[in-house]
């Protein structure tokens, strides 16, 4: 496929990633330490609560990891984050100024709140280095896109995401032949092209490798300080190797937080979730 070809096929309409669109310009003020505010969120669907009263607060830099039971609401948390569903109850500000249920979902991307779901995006016919470059900011309509031409800065940039990523030896191959470990560690590497403040992160070791999931645990704990880092999982063996803060959610609240040994040994936990 020629270049031109390949880069009409990548920036097709159906294909726009929320790293494309126009930037906000707001800044966050993290002053206090918080990125995330969730204070008395509550969202229903025909008279069910997903959301039920929740209060969740995420400091500036933390890995924290979110746990549950199927239907505990770890999914609809995370779209009243990015902004697909909007609470009937509630805030949600980011930092100190920004209030987020203001945003539209682009905008919500461009201050700085990445999400990674668990089936990897990515651009598959075209390279593991041109998906890193297509996702750093700057202007993302066809024809700059088309005539941009990248420095030594943005190259260096991307040299340093592939070793980020473990993907340096990977760098010229189409994204569409890596491996399923290696597609997830791609687009969490495009995502962080943007330098977000914020990294959502679900259920990132599905269907992985015991090899994979290891290489993955030291590339998100390695995020850690640089970005807030919210990983949402099932596999508690993944959990306890990465887990600094745990949140468990039950019935659309925080039911326990705290280390994981905290919360290992809290009985409503393993009623409700662990014990099964």
């Amino acid at each position: 496929m020629k270049t031109l070809d390949r880069l009409r096929t990548g920036m097709s309409r159906d294909r726009v990633f929320d790293f494309m669109m126009p930037t906000t310009g707001l800044e966050v003020d993290v002053s206090h330490g918080i990125l995330l505010y969730l204070e008395g969120v509550t969202v229903s669907f025909d008279g069910f609560k997903a959301i039920d009263n929740l209060n969740l607060y995420l400091e500036a830099g933390e890995l924290r990891c979110i746990i549950g039971p199927n239907g505990a609401g770890k999914t609809t948390m995370m779209d009243i984050i990015t902004g697909k569903t909007r609470p009937q109850r509630g805030s949600v500000h980011f930092g100190q100024n920004i209030d987020l249920l203001r945003l539209s979902e682009p905008e919500i991307a461009q201050v700085g709140i990445g999400r990674k779901f668990q089936k990897p995006t990515v651009f598959e016919s075209h390279t593991v280095f041109e998906n890193l470059e297509m996702a750093m900011s700057g202007d993302k309509r066809v024809w700059p896109t088309f005539r941009a031409r990248l420095n030594g800065e943005q190259k260096d940039q991307i040299d340093k995401m592939l070793e980020t990523i473990g993907l340096v030896d990977q760098r010229a191959d189409t994204a569409g032949s890596l491996s399923h470990g290696q597609k997830q560690w791609l687009e969490i590497g495009m995502l962080l092209m943007q330098d977000p403040h914020l990294l959502l992160v679900d259920e990132p070791v599905a269907g992985m490798t015991h090899q994979e999931m290891e290489r993955t645990a030291d590339l998100l704990t390695s995020l850690a300080g640089r970005h807030t880092v919210v990983v949402v999982e099932h596999d508690m063996d993944f959990v306890r190797s990465i887990a600094r803060k745990v949140t468990v959610l039950h019935q659309g609240s925080v039911l326990a937080e705290g280390s994981m040994e905290e919360v290992q040994n809290d009985r409503r936990v393993v009623e409700v979730y662990l014990g099964g």
